[in-house]
């Protein structure tokens, strides 16, 4: 089969790589949606092609994503039928753990206490036509929602659930979204199904038109206007109750700490750079909570796909981008210009 590796600068390969067989404890996914998500630029734009994420359980060359959804085609000799069977229609929790610590066994595989494989960065991932995974790791896909949409909820959009929940959002408040990428507009449509009320900020154009479709009531350009002053304006001056980071940036970080109220709540979900505040001013006589959110559990990506199915919510308008592997040069150039809404791989013919 044909896979999609990083090399380093921008630079990708589809190399060649020998069809996956299941150990005892295994399924074999036929790929059917592979979603691109942010975290994957930061492994596309890095010197090696590489980010440390979990453990790295792969000599040579990876294959990337880790939004996989398909149909188990192939089961180990020791999976039981009532976990996973040939046919199912399955999302993956892109992790293994040692299956035994306190971690695994409350499905955060990715805490695991030994150490965790994320597949797409430590172990082969979704941007191949078939992929090995752990039977436990694999959840069902309602028959509602399309592939396309099981692979967004199986990283982005469950991650924008996840924090959603850890914030315990609700439907009377105000909230902040910085960034309106895949995860910040995925947050931005869960949170207006949920009830609140969504200022996103995001400096391009096209993302935040994206945003005010999906129901944000306002749209913050924040490289032409002070977002901290815009956000308080529309919040009778106290700022909002819940703030979002979803982009990894200091000043867009900083600035949704700032722009919570007094005894608010600011979530950091994009991963990597910094957080620069003032903790006297910003934090402590504010009365202000800081949490971090990273990804979900198994059991809140089955949450996750019930509450989208439940609500007819078409999730599939998210993608502005369906690729095939062999386009993947292209659909990596587009992503990484920060400008289109979320790209899937559908097609792993070369």
């Amino acid at each position: 089969m044909k896979g999609i590796t990083f090399t380093g600068n921008r630079k990708l390969e589809i190399l060649n790589f020998d069809d996956p067989s299941p150990g005892p404890r295994d399924v074999i996914l036929e790929i059917k949606a592979s979603g691109m998500c942010g975290t994957d630029l930061g492994a596309y734009r890095s010197p090696n092609g590489r980010v440390a994420v979990g453990v790295n359980k792969i000599d040579g060359p990876v294959i990337a994503g880790h939004e996989p959804c398909g149909i188990i085609v192939e089961v180990g000799s020791a999976v039981l039928a009532e976990e996973a069977k040939i046919g199912d229609r399955v999302m993956n929790h892109h992790y293994d753990g040692c299956g035994t610590c306190r971690h695994c066994n409350t499905g955060w595989t990715q805490m695991c206490l030994d150490g965790a494989v994320a597949y797409g960065y430590g172990g082969h991932g979704a941007h191949a036509q078939y992929m090995k995974v752990p039977a436990h790791s694999v959840v069902k896909l309602d028959n509602k929602l399309s592939f396309p949409t099981g692979a967004a909820i199986a990283c982005g959009t469950g991650t924008a659930y996840g924090a959603l929940k850890r914030a315990s959002v609700v439907g009377d408040e105000t909230i902040a979204i910085f960034g309106q990428g895949p995860v910040g507009l995925s947050a931005t449509l869960l949170a207006v199904a949920m009830g609140a009320r969504v200022i996103a900020v995001e400096p391009s154009s096209e993302r935040r038109q994206m945003a005010l479709d999906w129901g944000a009531e306002v749209a913050i350009d924040p490289s032409s206007d002070d977002p901290v002053s815009a956000i308080k304006d529309l919040s009778h001056g106290e700022g909002a109750d819940k703030t979002f980071d979803c982009t990894s940036s200091i000043d867009a970080r900083r600035a949704a700490v700032q722009s919570t109220r007094i005894w608010g709540t600011s979530c950091m979900v994009g991963v990597g750079g910094d957080l620069h505040i003032d903790a006297m001013n910003d934090l402590i006589f504010r009365q202000l909570n800081i949490i971090g959110h990273w990804t979900f559990s198994k059991v809140l990506l089955s949450d996750c796909a019930r509450f989208i199915a439940d609500r007819n919510i078409n999730l599939d308008d998210i993608f502005t981008h369906e690729w095939s592997i062999a386009d993947a040069e292209k659909a990596y150039e587009l992503f990484d210009n920060g400008k289109t809404g979320k790209g899937v791989f559908t097609s792993f013919d070369i």
